[in-house]
């Protein structure tokens, strides 16, 4: 079965606010963009330079519940005409970033079986493991990091706030 990560049914109208957040009510629907209401906000979005951002629902939507249980996933997918970041979200106090890189790896190889050709086209590509209850960068082992980045062009970040720069 081919997964389609650009799906337009699972996109939110496109956002231009300089901040925003990621929600998810981890309740089995999918993860949303908010511009108002902080409290929910698990990551915050900074865009600075206003880029027209499309936020993409990958767990609950483009993946259903039902699809892949071997396999992780995560929340959700940002994308611009230049960057794509992956997000994992999470609100949790013990061993979470270990859960989190995991569906951030296992994300990036559906995206790399899916989408060989379409994600060349992102000068930026990250993925972000997000945890409300730790919103400041947290290291994430370099040299697994360095790995991951040859072979995949993506680089892991531990924090809540992502800039798009």
């Amino acid at each position: 079965m081919s997964l389609n990560f650009f799906r337009t049914d699972c996109q939110f109208p496109p956002i231009t606010s300089e901040r925003f957040g990621l929600c998810d009510k981890n309740d089995g629907t999918k993860a949303y963009p908010d511009t108002v209401n902080e409290p929910e906000w698990i990551a915050t979005v900074g865009n600075p330079e206003h880029h027209t951002v499309t936020f993409t629902a990958i767990d609950n939507c483009v993946m259903k519940n039902t699809e892949y249980r071997e396999r992780g996933r995560c929340d959700v997918m940002l994308t611009t005409t230049v960057h794509l970041y992956l997000v994992e979200l999470k609100d949790q106090m013990a061993a979470w970033r270990p859960h989190a890189v995991s569906q951030l790896v296992s994300t990036i190889d559906f995206l790399l079986e899916n989408h060989p050709h379409e994600i060349r086209q992102f000068k930026k590509k990250k993925a972000f493991a997000a945890n409300r209850r730790h919103p400041r960068f947290a290291f994430i082992e370099n040299e697994d990091n360095l790995k991951l980045f040859r072979r995949t062009g993506f680089r892991i970040d531990s924090q809540a706030e992502i800039i798009l720069i």
